[in-house]
């Protein structure tokens, strides 16, 4: 933010007055003394007419978003250069609304509501990655039941589905939906992530009953790789997704 902000010649108080908040608060923010809140940083980069380098695609980076072994898969997804994910429970993160995100975080047992307000914020940040100027192609797929899981109720849905609906006007994203009948066994056991980067290693993201785990042991990543093929040959074409997403939305509507 200071390299930004200097760039652009503004001072700290000027961030300040303009955010309503102290100049020291902006100083200790500089200074990775503190933790931005999710509305200082839109105001920045308003202040700065950021486009190219937004603050927010950097906001998981410094968010306690999750447990420790999660914290490093926020800056892997945030550069890669593709992602590929599977999930057969729930609609991605990357492709959550605000009310989706909380339903799902509200029902971890033990959570107070700041926490689910904190680790919603979090994840809602990652989602700038399709704000980067040259964003990462995302191919994602899902399992129809996600579709017709009422997580958060019908309002929540309905809201939910639409999104994807928006999401798939972006260019560099594709959802493929797996009928209910076609039962991939082979995938019922958890979603994962595959993140490719431009230098290093291919990384995954498994989801486990324990919580996850991150790697980039080359045997696990071409293990969950050949499992996203052989579950991505049960889907439906990319072009049958909005209809089949259009149909499952009428049953929200009634409600």
């Amino acid at each position: 933010m200071r390299r930004l902000r200097e760039e652009k010649g503004i001072t700290q108080e000027e961030i300040a007055d303009y955010a309503h908040v102290s100049k020291s608060l902006v100083s200790q923010i500089e200074n990775a003394k503190r933790t931005p809140q999710w509305d200082f940083a839109e105001q920045v980069e308003r202040l700065l007419d950021l486009k190219g380098e937004p603050l927010l695609r950097l906001m998981p980076l410094v968010v306690r978003s999750g447990p420790k072994w999660f914290r490093q898969w926020p800056k892997i997804e945030a550069t890669a250069h593709s992602l590929r994910t599977w999930q057969p429970l729930v609609v991605p993160g990357l492709l959550q609304t605000r009310d989706y995100a909380r339903a799902i975080l509200r029902g971890q047992p033990g959570t107070t509501d700041e926490r689910v307000e904190e680790l919603t914020e979090a994840r809602l940040a990652r989602q700038t990655v399709f704000d980067r100027p040259e964003p990462p192609l995302y191919a994602a797929v899902i399992d129809e039941g996600i579709l017709i899981r009422p997580i958060g109720g019908a309002q929540v849905m309905r809201e939910q589905l639409d999104h994807l609906l928006e999401a798939l006007a972006h260019p560099c994203v594709t959802v493929q939906i797996v009928p209910m009948d076609a039962v991939p066994t082979i995938g019922l056991l958890g979603g994962f992530v595959i993140a490719q980067q431009p230098q290093g290693p291919d990384t995954a993201y498994l989801d486990t009953a324990a919580g996850g785990e991150v790697t980039d042991r080359e045997d696990r990543v071409r293990s969950v790789s050949i499992k996203f093929d052989a579950i991505r040959s049960y889907a439906r074409p990319v072009n049958e997704t909005a209809q089949v997403i259009r149909t499952k939305m009428e049953m929200y509507s009634s409600e």
